[in-house]
């Protein structure tokens, strides 16, 4: 049996973050490429296949659309 879990009545300390990640959505749009190779967890390739086939868009250019947003919003 897992150890139970003890829960204090204490304040916690949440602050609010923008949401800059891009919808699945709007990661279906095509781009130049350049090839790499990148190893995901089961999960998260899960996650982009399933919601690229509901989009009719490629997995890849998810992935890809994904980590431009990021690039885009740290510099």
């Amino acid at each position: 049996m897992k150890k139970k879990i003890t829960y204090k009545n204490e304040t916690i300390e949440a602050k609010v973050i923008n949401d800059f990640l891009p919808s699945p959505e709007e990661l279906s749009l095509h781009d130049i490429k350049t090839k790499v190779t990148l190893t995901l967890s089961k999960k998260s390739l899960d996650f982009f296949k399933e919601n690229a086939k509901q989009h009719g868009a490629s997995y890849q250019a998810m992935i890809r659309k994904l980590l431009d947003y990021y690039v885009a919003n740290q510099q």
